[in-house]
């Protein structure tokens, strides 16, 4: 299969990735094989590809915002049916016995592994994952919809709550990136005022077309205090700005694997009258079942521009310079993976195997025809059948 690998860590200029062709990954126990169909780019791709992550392994292949078709079932693995659509997100293992994994905090697990970083990710034709740690998807998302859900979406909407925004709040969100945009849907959608900070003007301009309330630069700031605040920038310059902006007892969350140096803190001006700093570190499964769900339901709008696997360096280069309208995904076509031997085939929805009435729909973004019983094709689908 071909693949891409952090070959030498630095520049973009430099070139650290290589496209290579490396042999069919196996799936061990309890893991599943999936065709990749898609898969988004992700700010912390390109921090590992110019090494301020340094990866934790030689030649590990980027891409933790997989969506793909199961292949292969190792032994035990029961989860997933052959022909099932799954998503692989950046967690992908924790001990379970840990002090945080037996209260319910295995996103802070002392032993976890992760996409893309410990293991081979999704920038490659096909990927393995434990099935315990991959995701069912809702069928509103095309895969190519559906990439950016699995970690721009979950770790969002996981900085979302950590930000304590109270009921009808005033919310402001710092950076509007993918993260962003979809964590602002998800703000608006249950009743807050949103005010997005951006030096972008076309993520202002994006911001207000969602119906933010207001949308600025960070000189200008918000037009009000704030209750809650996310910042998805990595810029640690924006801590300060962000504190000074909230309201007495606000709380402002930091959602990212990296971020540049905070500047000194005053504790009158940045952190008195109970004002909160958080971070957040990935995020657990019950985040991302609830996510997922709960973007089904608004439905959540999510913006693309497609990229061929191949041109994955390209993708990064537009991403570092901020020329992206939606999130960059890798598509990987149908007819670029050998045709593996399959079970039966089996309804999209309900996963039972399909009989004669059956309905075959293709929506853009899809790698192949998803197939329902007719009874089961979803409420959203109608139309294009």
């Amino acid at each position: 299969m071909w693949a891409w690998v952090v070959d030498r860590p630095g520049s973009l200029e430099t070139d650290p990735l290589a496209f290579i062709e490396r042999p069919m990954p196996t799936p061990a126990e309890h893991e599943v094989r999936i065709r990749v169909s898609a898969c988004a780019v992700c700010r912390t791709d390109l921090h590992l590809a110019e090494g301020d992550l340094p990866p934790r392994r030689p030649g590990v292949v980027p891409g933790h915002q997989v969506v793909g078709y199961v292949d292969a079932r190792g032994p035990d693995a029961t989860r997933f049916r052959i022909g099932e659509r799954i998503g692989i997100a950046w967690l992908r293992g924790t001990c379970g016995r840990c002090r945080f994994c037996r209260t319910g905090r295995e996103n802070l697990c002392l032993s976890p592994a992760f996409t893309g970083w410990d293991a081979d990710g999704g920038y490659a034709e096909y990927a393995i994952a434990p099935e315990a740690y991959a995701y069912r998807l809702p069928q509103e998302f095309s895969d190519e919809q559906a990439a950016p859900l699995l970690c721009a979406g979950i770790v969002g909407y996981r900085a979302l709550r950590r930000s304590a925004l109270p009921p009808a709040g005033r919310l402001g969100i710092y950076g509007f990136g993918s993260s962003a945009h979809l964590a602002t849907q998800v703000a608006l959608a249950e009743g807050a005022r949103v005010h997005v900070v951006t030096r972008s003007a076309q993520g202002r301009r994006r911001a207000l077309e969602l119906g933010v309330a207001s949308a600025s630069d960070p000189e200008s700031g918000p037009p009000e205090r704030l209750d809650a605040a996310v910042l998805f920038a990595p810029s640690g310059a924006l801590v300060p700005v962000a504190l000074a902006a909230l309201e007495r007892g606000g709380t402002l969350a930091i959602a990212g694997v990296h971020l540049s140096e905070i500047p000194p803190l005053r504790y009158a001006e940045h952190l008195f009258n109970e004002r909160s700093l958080v971070s957040v570190t990935a995020n657990t499964r019950a985040d991302g079942e609830e996510f997922l769900a709960l973007a089904a339901r608004i439905p959540i709008a999510v913006a693309t521009e497609p990229f061929p696997l191949e041109n994955a360096a390209a993708a990064l280069r537009a991403l570092a310079n901020s020329d992206l309208t939606g999130t960059a995904v890798l598509n990987v076509p149908p007819d670029s993976h050998p045709r593996p031997d399959t079970d039966e085939a089996l309804c999209a929805a309900c996963g039972e195997p399909l009989d004669d009435e059956r309905v075959a729909v293709t929506r853009p973004g899809d790698a192949v025809a998803l197939a329902y019983h007719v009874a089961c094709v979803p409420p959203a689908l109608d139309e294009q059948t």
